[in-house]
């Protein structure tokens, strides 16, 4: 029985020894394990950074696009309203020139009756082109 011993005493001291390895094996995988958790939580939490700050780029630019639309807008409707002011003055221009030649024209009539003779053409002409500045 004296031969039993040590090789059961080795057999027990391999056992214990693969027990420990398999224990640490065990700790440094459940400290890995953890790591690997921590690096995932870390690599989630700045991905979530970068995803709000693109958002919020992009609602910046979409801002940035809505006012440049609004100043475009409003320089197009700028320069429409002068275009369409301008083309009133126009044609009050017109009417009053129009006008000033009918009165003109109606003040020979009615001084020539007045007169009870006929004005000859070129005086009329010149009388309605002074007449008409005169207005």
């Amino acid at each position: 029985m004296k031969f039993v011993w040590p090789h059961l005493l080795n057999a027990m001291q391999e056992r214990e020894k693969k027990i420990a390895d398999g224990l640490d094996a065990a700790n440094r995988a459940a400290r890995d394990l953890e790591l690997a958790q921590e690096k995932a939580v870390a690599q989630i939490r700045e991905s979530k950074e970068k995803a709000a700050e693109i958002i919020e780029l992009a609602n910046k630019r979409a801002n940035q696009i809505v006012d440049e639309a609004k100043e475009a807008a409003r320089s197009e409707g700028d320069r429409l309203l002068a275009g369409a002011q301008a083309e009133v003055e126009q044609e009050v221009n017109r009417a009053k020139e129009v006008l000033r030649k009918q009165v003109s024209e109606l003040a020979v009539a009615g001084a020539a009756k007045i007169l009870g003779k006929s004005v000859d053409a070129s005086a009329q002409n010149e009388l309605l082109n002074k007449l008409a500045d005169e207005l």
